[in-house]
């Protein structure tokens, strides 16, 4: 998408990812609703950070004023726009999303400097408990819960779902709401934050309702945009603490807490799953899942190995056309250790490290063929 180069960027930066801002500002412009300046606001107070954008939106016209009108808008500012109203102005800045800095947390104060910001024994995984509860409250303050846990209303007197057994419910540890993070063990600690994956929902529209100071009211749900944000803060989290563990954010195990890899590792998981035929995916999926979730085993690794193996055996005669004879050695390995048949011939004195190896030769190779079958059908 190009731009008019009309705006001046350099008062906004972006909070959220680029694509994510691009895809909900797309669909807000799509609304030919009355309240689509309102999800805009909405949008716009949530993705850039400070009030500047929103306020320059809100001085915008809903329609362009004529550049020969005598009596166009003379707002400051407004010369520079050219007579863009709402709707340009707002496409051109979902077209420049790319252009936007992004929002950076501020440099480390004194305290923090000096090693004051930590928790009382100075230990990491308790900081990373109390940060995960701003985050949490964050998400809270947005309406991003209201539609799991729902929302006072002076005006609708109803009884609320009980968050603490929303929680309880699939996670099996009771009052764990209101949040309390120095009770929580590195089990519960995890729990949660795979469980609060699955509950965040972004709220498109929202509604102040000012009788008896009630408060904003959010509609229009959808857990996508949330998700995406929750892994985002939560990633980052995770990774500043030292904990090395994600949210993944594709396949089989999507929003649980997997082994962080490097970039080069994780781009081959991102293609092997989306470059695969779908009867591929679901056993690709499968083995990523057993190979890296956080409370992998040998035993589950060998699983993921084993599956890998199945889907090259049954593309051996491709694999041999391409590699003649070296193929073969793909499958030594499976058959000659402790991998698939299991029977007293094969070695099993090797070090796990050995099992991430073949994963990961493995799963290359599964996306070699991939590519190789694509380009003989496109060839």
């Amino acid at each position: 998408m190009g731009g008019s180069a009309n705006l001046d960027l350099s008062n906004y930066e972006l909070r959220w990812p680029a694509a994510l801002f691009v895809s909900e500002g797309e669909r807000v412009l799509r609304s030919s609703h009355r309240s689509w300046e309102e999800q805009a606001v909405w949008l716009l107070t949530e993705a850039l950070a400070g009030t500047t954008a929103v306020a320059d939106f809100e001085d915008l016209p809903n329609h362009p004023a004529p550049s020969d009108d005598p009596w166009a808008s003379t707002t400051p500012g407004w010369d520079t726009r050219h007579g863009m109203d709402k709707r340009d102005w707002l496409t051109e800045l979902v077209n420049r999303a790319s252009e936007l800095r992004r929002a950076a947390e501020p440099r480390p104060y004194w305290p923090q400097r000096q090693g004051r910001g930590l928790s009382h024994d100075g230990s990491t995984p308790w900081d990373a408990r109390r940060d995960f509860e701003r985050i949490i409250s964050d998400f809270a303050d947005n309406g991003y819960l209201v539609e799991v846990f729902g929302e006072e209303c002076v005006d609708d007197p109803n009884e609320l779902p009980d968050a603490s057994r929303v929680i309880e419910r699939r996670l099996a540890i009771p009052d764990l709401w209101p949040l309390a993070p120095t009770t929580w063990d590195e089990d519960t600690f995890f729990g949660l934050i795979e469980v609060f994956h699955d509950l965040v929902s972004r709220p498109r529209s929202r509604r102040l309702h000012s009788f008896g100071g009630c408060g904003w009211h959010h509609s229009e749900f959808h857990n996508g945009p949330a998700r995406i944000l929750y892994r985002g803060k939560v990633n980052e989290l995770l990774h500043e603490s030292g904990i090395e563990y994600e949210l993944a954010a594709e396949g089989e195990d999507l929003g649980r807490l997997v082994a962080v890899t490097d970039d080069a590792r994780s781009a081959l998981v991102h293609r092997a799953l989306t470059d695969s035929a779908p009867d591929i995916t679901t056993r690709v999926r499968h083995a990523v899942a057993l190979f890296r979730g956080r409370d992998t085993t040998m035993e589950s690794k060998r699983s993921a190995i084993v599956t890998l193996a199945g889907i090259l055996e049954e593309r051996r005669a491709l694999i041999k056309d391409q590699l003649g004879k070296d193929e073969g050695a793909l499958f030594q390995i499976a058959n000659g250790y402790d991998l698939r048949h299991r029977d007293a011939k094969q070695r099993g004195d090797y070090d796990e490290a050995f099992l991430d190896w073949i994963f990961w030769w493995y799963l290359g190779t599964v996306e070699l063929t991939n590519r190789l079958i694509a380009s003989r059908a496109t060839g």
